[in-house]
């Protein structure tokens, strides 16, 4: 494996930063790929490029002597990309697709279509394939403005308190791709993947709550009051598959999968892992 080279694109998300985390203190040769290389914060013996599916013409040198890539579901430039990667003889790419695109509510036709068609771009494309389908991601309540409400108000104002996920922490979508990336054995592969428990978005302030050690008030929110407050910073589009999951599964338990242990040995993380993980944010 040691030869192997592997680029990991999106290096600066919250996946991929941890691809690049994990990759790296396993001793793997990876490349780190951005949009914007300067926001890179890699070790000196990582090679940084810029890769950009919006700008094919970087795509050529960041993929040079590549091996296999990690792939985030991007349909501007997949086919670019895709004949960039034959070009250069990549071998397999591991794409953080969705499980939208086989298990979807209301709404989220435009999340489900967007994974689908690079899904199937990469099919298309003869290069060998590992699918990973997380649903819910713990680290979404970080763009709805969790954090912000916490430190300022100790509260969080939001719809659907009772909405179950299967949040699961990026550390282990990141987990299940390093294996994807450095075993064999997974191509030709689609894994849906989830946290280990489902939980509920109040349950979520609460855990929250335990972790930091403050008293925290959920105030519900009407679905029209909701969807005013996250204008500013949600599109339309986004609002609409958001809001179809959580009337969805409000109060309904979600499914959930074992395939993070499968796959890497330990069980998922907890959302209280998840929290304590992250409880700078909320703490400032």
């Amino acid at each position: 494996m040691s030869s192997t080279q592997i680029l990991v694109t999106g290096a600066t998300g919250q996946v991929g930063r941890e691809v690049l985390s994990q990759l790296i203190g396993a001793g793997v040769p990876v490349r780190a790929g951005a949009r914007t290389p300067s926001r890179l914060a890699a070790p000196e013996t990582v090679e940084v490029v810029e890769a950009d599916l919006g700008r094919p013409e970087t795509l050529p040198a960041a993929l040079a002597g590549i091996e296999k890539v990690f792939l985030y579901a991007v349909p501007q430039g997949i086919g670019e990309f895709l004949a960039a990667a034959q070009q250069a003889g990549v071998k397999h790419v591991v794409l953080l697709s969705s499980q939208t695109v086989t298990e979807s509510f209301p709404g989220q036709e435009p999340i489900t279509e967007m994974h689908r068609s690079v899904e199937e771009a990469i099919v298309e494309s003869g290069i060998a394939y590992t699918f990973l389908r997380p649903h819910n991601f713990a680290s979404n309540i970080l763009m709805w403005g969790w954090p912000e409400s916490i430190r300022a108000e100790q509260k969080v104002r939001f719809p659907y308190p009772e909405s179950h996920s299967d949040v699961i922490h990026e550390k282990d979508i990141a987990a299940v791709a390093v294996k994807a990336l450095t075993e064999p054995g997974h191509e030709g592969q689609s894994y849906f993947l989830s946290g280990p428990e489902s939980v509920t978005q109040r349950r979520q302030l609460e855990i929250i709550a335990e972790v930091v050690g403050k008293e925290l008030e959920f105030e519900e929110r009407t679905e029209e009051q909701a969807r005013t407050d996250l204008s500013a910073t949600v599109p339309a589009w986004v609002a609409d598959a958001v809001f179809g999951y959580w009337s969805a599964s409000d109060g309904v338990p979600t499914h959930l999968s074992d395939n993070v242990e499968k796959i890497t040995g330990r069980p998922a993380r907890t959302f209280a892992e998840w929290a304590a993980d992250h409880a700078r944010e909320f703490t400032g």
